[in-house]
């Protein structure tokens, strides 16, 4: 504990967050639960961790007494100060080591490549710094796909591996050890049947990737975070395609897909919308873009985002969360108007009671209609994303709230992407960065150690806005009763 007490607050930051993304507890519960406790004035409402002080984050990790969480909390720090320590000394390092160290000092890297490799049944690559390893510029890509299994959580179903010259060096069909209730076939293209006849194990896998990572390979993907956890190896010479190249969009730097990156740096379509993912075809792609990327230079410039229709891909989604686990996914279309397709994302915390789903419709044009045609009260999320909260009432009896939001800003659509992806998601650029919270003019950032001043005029517009919520819900909730009370007079009940 004593080494995260002495932690910068950036690296508090990234704990706390990391800490909530997986869902970790102390003796006060998770971190708005120890925010209730910590902090009377107020509370949860302030629970950007960017926006609370060093001390305040220290006193949330010391309600941690486990020794795997202790240990997963000085992995953060580790991977943090590996980044610190880490010296560019350009005339000394080739292209390949250059493209390391971009993805290893990014924002991003040490929130999102720092594992739990302390847990049993992970695999920890071997860094021999005083070896001639650490010069070596042989590289290998790697794409895996996933199935959701039955307790929530994903499991390895296809690894393909290629090298510089993109010949194949690993393709496997995996045998998931647990219970599979989605295959995701229209995403992995891989069926319960394909697996019929597969012996290939996940320890069998595992020895693989050892073998061709030993020496200091450098291992290539992109998001190659989302790829490594698959397989639980922690390796520490990476490149991340999603991390190297500066995408522009609008105002902001964002990573993007993989096929975007295709378009604009390869002038190529990886696949068409709607078709499912080719793992070797997408391990390819991520090998050609580093080979471009070295022979473009590594610090070339940002590249523009091209529409061409991938806006229209996620603003034909309207995605809905914080769905009760007691609703079938299909009951949406009792809720939703409009005629779409149900995508089940997958659930990160197993055993949750709320899920989230996609409604996938044919254009633009009809998510919009659906979204229109949705009573409940409008709102905005932290990113400028239009949705409702929406109180329903179901054939069975059953009752309740979901949140159903666009992929999309409105009025945005030449200048913005939000491409919706069940392998890949989109994230910002600076993860540290605090939330700005919407007013009509621009909010002055907090100080580390003090409160907004404004705080109190945002609680009451939040107290303001929760009674005009509670007010439409008793007017929706009336004229439930009041069409309900008309259909039997009408059929004579």
């Amino acid at each position: 504990m004593e080494k995260i007490e002495e932690a910068p607050k950036e690296v508090l930051v990234d704990i706390v967050k990391m800490a909530q993304k997986r869902g970790m507890e102390g003796s006060n519960g998770g971190w708005k639960e120890f925010l209730s406790v910590y902090d009377k004035k107020f509370g949860k409402s302030l629970s950007d961790p960017a926006r609370r002080s060093p001390d305040a984050l220290i006193a949330f990790l010391k309600t941690f007494t486990s020794v795997d969480d202790l240990k997963f909390f000085n992995k953060v720090v580790e991977k943090h100060d590996s980044v610190e320590n880490m010296e560019k000394k350009t005339d000394k390092m080739s292209p390949e080591q250059e493209l390391v160290h971009k993805t290893v000092a990014h924002p991003h890297y040490a929130l999102h490549y720092s594992f739990p490799s302390h847990q049993e049944g992970w695999v920890v690559t071997k860094n021999r710094k005083k070896l001639k390893e650490t010069r070596c510029n042989a590289m290998i890509a790697v794409d895996c796909e996933m199935v959701l299994c039955e307790d929530g959580t994903d499991a390895l179903v296809r690894v393909c591996v290629v090298d510089r010259d993109l010949k194949v060096k690993l393709d496997e069909l995996v045998k998931p050890d647990k219970v599979v209730v989605d295959y995701r076939t229209h995403i992995t293209g891989v069926s319960a049947e394909d697996l019929e006849q597969v012996t290939c194990s996940f320890q069998d896998i595992q020895e693989s990737m050892k073998k061709l990572l030993s020496r200091g390979t450098i291992l290539i993907g992109h998001s190659l975070n989302n790829d490594l956890q698959a397989l639980k190896v922690d390796h520490t010479r990476v490149i991340d395609t999603s991390l190297i190249f500066k995408y522009w969009s609008g105002s902001n730097f964002r990573r993007t897909s993989l096929n975007d990156l295709c378009k604009a740096i390869l002038g190529y379509e990886l696949r068409k919308e709607g078709d499912p993912h080719d793992c070797l075809e997408d391990a390819r792609a991520a090998m050609k873009l580093v080979l471009a990327k070295m022979e473009g230079g590594v610090d070339n410039n940002p590249i523009p985002v091209y529409q061409n229709g991938v806006h229209e891909t996620s603003a034909m989604k309207l995605l809905c969360h914080r769905i009760p686990i007691s609703i079938p996914g299909e009951k949406l279309l009792e809720i939703i108007p409009g005629e779409f397709t149900v995508e089940l994302k997958p659930n990160k915390k197993a055993g949750g009671d709320k899920y989230s789903a996609f409604a996938v419709f044919k254009n633009k044009q009809e998510a919009d209609e659906a979204f229109e045609a949705l009573v409940g009260g409008q709102d905005k999320d932290s990113s400028g994303r239009p949705q409702k909260l929406v109180s329903f009432k179901l054939d069975s009896g059953a009752a309740g709230n979901l949140y159903v939001r666009k992929m999309v800003e409105d009025g945005n659509d030449n200048n913005n992407i939000q491409v919706a992806s069940n392998k890949r998601p989109s994230e910002e650029e600076n993860p540290t960065q605090p939330k700005k919270l919407k007013t009509d003019e621009e909010t002055p950032e907090l100080e580390e150690t003090t409160v907004c001043n404004n705080c109190d005029s945002y609680l009451k517009e939040i107290e303001t806005l929760k009674k005009q919520l509670s007010e439409r819900d008793r007017e929706i909730s009336m004229l439930h009763k009041i069409i309900v009370s008309q259909a039997r007079k009408q059929s004579g009940i």
